[in-house]
């Protein structure tokens, strides 16, 4: 089962999980079919959560006990092809898109962690792009993401041994852009839903824009658009409001 909730403080705030405990939160057919509605039903968020049910797995990947139906060229092609439609969507999302790792993060689930613009781990996960250890590589456009965060030389040794590294690791490298303890992980104003939140509030999403690659005049536009806004504006008030005035110097002229 996928859910779409909206955060219950910032309803600019959507959270996607991914609650299929049975077999730790790995994708299925009917998952994609899912995943593709809650995206669908999330656009206009400001910001973008994907995350997985409980503590134990993000998404351990593909869920083999349905996929290992698919026996015939044409029928693994349609599978990856569908499920990279989705991912390339998650990365396209016009918003920030957070991938909170709760969990372990194997295989297909490390691809769809890297699909976000922003990983939050809990320091206690681990990363694998194992799908070497199936004979396979990754078909979700996990590959091409990864080496894109952490380089061409080590996006091959990591897809082409399937070690795994720990959330320090991890955080090291690139992978992931920010660990933090389990205990504080999923407090409801802390971690990763105060970063989410931030993000939410704040005209990220046009910041995402710009770093995407846009035009310098296309950049300045959009700075225009925020300087001009009644936010920035009310936002500047409240910083003047509480500013104190300078003194005028002893003996200067009043």
């Amino acid at each position: 089962m996928v859910e779409l909730e909206y955060d219950e403080i910032d309803r600019a705030l959507a959270v996607l999980t991914i609650d299929r405990p049975h077999a730790r939160n790995a994708i299925a057919l009917d998952t994609m079919d899912q995943l593709q509605s809650a995206l669908d039903a999330a656009v206009g968020a400001q910001a973008l959560v994907i995350r997985g049910a409980g503590d134990r797995a993000f998404v351990s990947g593909g869920d083999l006990r349905e996929l290992s139906a698919l026996r015939t060229h044409e029928d693994a092609s349609a599978m990856a092809k569908r499920m990279r439609s989705i991912c390339d969507q998650l990365a396209a999302f016009p918003a920030p898109v957070i991938a909170v790792l709760n969990g372990h993060a194997f295989g297909g689930g490390a691809e769809v962690a890297v699909t976000a613009d922003i990983r939050v781990a809990a320091d206690d996960i681990k990363i694998a792009f194992n799908q070497v250890q199936l004979e396979i590589m990754p078909a979700w456009g996990g590959a091409e993401r990864l080496a894109t965060l952490v380089g061409k030389s080590k996006a091959l040794l990591l897809a082409g041994t399937g070690i795994a590294l720990d959330a320090a690791e991890a955080e090291r490298i690139g992978l992931v852009d920010l660990v933090l303890p389990r205990s504080s992980f999923d407090s409801p104003d802390a971690g990763w839903r105060s970063i989410a939140r931030l993000l939410a509030r704040r005209p990220a999403t046009e910041i995402k824009r710009v770093i995407s690659g846009v035009s310098p005049d296309e950049a300045i536009a959009s700075f225009a658009r925020l300087w001009v806004a009644d936010a920035h504006w009310q936002a500047a008030e409240r910083v003047i409001s509480r500013t104190p005035r300078p003194r005028p110097a002893a003996g200067g002229a009043t």
